[in-house]
């Protein structure tokens, strides 16, 4: 971990490096979900094109009368 990395808790800055371990493994649980919440929301982002994307070929594949 960044020996100057600093976590704000309720409006107070911490060097983590002060932090005792207990501390610090929580915030680096905080930094692993973060950064699993990036990768999901990523995801949601293509799985969100990718549905548009369909529904859009299934409207044109649909009869023009059913439209």
């Amino acid at each position: 971990m960044d020996a100057d990395l600093e976590v704000t808790v309720n409006g107070t800055s911490y060097r983590v490096a002060d932090l005792n371990a207990e501390a610090r493994a929580q915030v680096n649980n905080l930094q692993f979900v973060d950064g699993e919440i990036m990768r999901l929301q990523s995801q949601l982002a293509v799985y969100t094109t990718a549905k548009l994307a369909y529904e859009n070929a299934l409207r044109e594949a649909l009869p023009r009368s059913l439209q």
